[in-house]
């Protein structure tokens, strides 16, 4: 019988972090203040430990993982490399099939990989309370449980929208100790100002993290903790391409193409960087990072300067955008709804060294059926994007009989997501159109630079 699960022993954790800045071509973009100047680490200081900072602005290759980090991972990596036998056979493709299964995890996503390591960086500067906000609840979850781990009291702001879709990961962030707001909230000017503009307000990424950012600013105690985007959160992530690079080798095998969910861009870096590597060094693999049609921040989106919220407390990063006014439509995958994406994912994919597709809602939904009737695991509306893609290749490779090896992030389970399934299998599920209109009325508000 050919083997299903390649599996690596807990001595095999990687002991570093793989930092992609040292193989990038040119280097990182930097981020600027309001008067359009770059900023120095200094400016973060207020709501980041100085440890985060120096991983965020680190041009090294390598960078240890803490020992407490490592003993704190060991809950439950190294995480499965699994072939997909099953699902190959349902395709009837001559393609090899394999999924990272980052669903493992005690919170039931690869959001864990990084919420250990900032809760435990903001323990060690002194920090007591930790305010967050969460889209499908993922992250949230992911850092309730970090904070209960280091004995920090984590303030979390959940976008409305998924706060009522999504009440079971409300209730696994109150189990780790966490308090979950629906943002836009009353907790914060920024959310008031909002609701008295429109009270019916779902919310977004971007509202959320402006709540975030601002209780963060305003005391000394409270630091800011964010599930994506940043160079940081991307770097604890490659501990998934680290792993699978290992397991790859074990398996004899290496994949012709990597895909991933990009929302903010953490899922698909933390799969796709350790790969970029061997890229770099000259090796043919494509990295395909896998968004919703409605919101289509890489392949549709503007590459300029924005902020990373809504209110714009954050720098400006150049970055994909759809402009930090626009409000996603209300899709079931609300990880990926968010304005923006990655820096460094932006820039690798506008220099035309990463791809981008985007899927819309009904065909994710019918990917993540069809996978979990072949594989026996139900996926996060987030990893349905990634396996449509990925089915869409081996159909691809059925009709020319290509043997090409496939490699998808399996970033988290859906049993917190059985609602939007009830709604698929019902026909209330949706697909929504590329809001164009939005986007470039939201565009137009693009702060100057330059």
């Amino acid at each position: 019988m050919p083997q299903t699960k390649f599996l690596l022993d807990e001595s095999e954790i990687p002991t570093h972090w793989y930092n992609v800045v040292a193989d990038m071509p040119n280097p990182p973009t930097p981020p600027l203040g309001p008067n359009g100047q770059p900023i120095g680490p200094e400016a973060l200081t207020a709501i980041f430990p100085m440890s985060l900072i120096e991983q965020e602005v680190s041009g090294e290759r390598w960078i240890a993982i803490p020992e407490p980090v490592r003993e704190a991972l060991r809950l439950y990596r190294p995480s499965p490399l699994v072939r997909a036998h099953r699902l190959e056979a349902a395709l009837g493709t001559p393609a090899k099939i394999y999924f990272k299964n980052e669903s493992v995890s005690p919170a039931g996503s690869h959001k864990v990989n990084t919420a250990i390591p900032q809760a435990y960086y903001n323990k060690l500067a002194g920090i007591k309370r930790l305010a967050t906000e969460t889209g499908a609840g993922q992250w949230g979850s992911s850092i309730a449980l970090a904070g209960q781990m280091f004995g920090l009291e984590v303030r979390i702001f959940m976008v409305k929208v998924s706060y009522d879709q999504k009440p079971f990961r409300r209730s696994m962030m109150q189990t780790w100790g966490g308090q979950v707001f629906a943002s836009p909230s009353m907790e914060t000017q920024t959310g008031r100002n909002i609701l008295a503009k429109d009270p019916d307000n779902q919310g977004s990424l971007g509202i959320a993290i402006s709540e975030a950012v601002e209780e963060a600013a305003s005391r000394a105690d409270t630091n800011y903790s964010l599930g994506s985007v940043l160079n940081h959160v991307i770097l604890h992530q490659t501990i998934i391409g680290l792993e699978a690079k290992k397991q790859f080798a074990k398996a004899g095998d290496y994949p012709d193409m990597v895909f991933a969910p990009c929302g903010g861009g953490s899922n698909f870096g933390g799969v796709a960087f350790p790969f970029f590597a061997d890229k770099a060094a000259g090796k043919n693999v494509r990295l395909v990072a896998v968004e919703p049609t409605s919101c289509p921040t890489l392949t549709k989106g503007t590459y300029a300067y924005d902020f990373g919220d809504t209110a714009g407390f954050t720098p400006l990063m150049k970055m994909y955008t759809l402009g930090h006014d626009f409000m996603p439509p209300g899709i079931h995958a609300g990880g990926l709804r968010y304005h923006g994406d990655s820096p460094l994912v932006s820039q690798l994919y506008n220099e035309g060294l990463i791809e981008a597709v985007a899927v819309p809602q009904l065909a994710t939904f019918e990917a993540g059926v069809l996978f979990a009737r072949s594989e026996g695991i139900i996926p996060a509306p987030e990893s349905n994007h990634a396996i449509r893609a990925c089915i869409d290749e081996a159909l691809r490779c059925k009709a020319s009989g290509e043997k090409k090896t496939l490699f998808f992030n399996l970033s988290g389970h859906g049993h917190f997501d059985m609602a939007s399934y009830d709604r698929y299998f019902s026909g209330k599920l949706e697909d929504y159109s590329y809001p164009e209109e939005a986007i470039r009325a939201s565009l137009a508000n693009l702060p100057k630079v330059g």
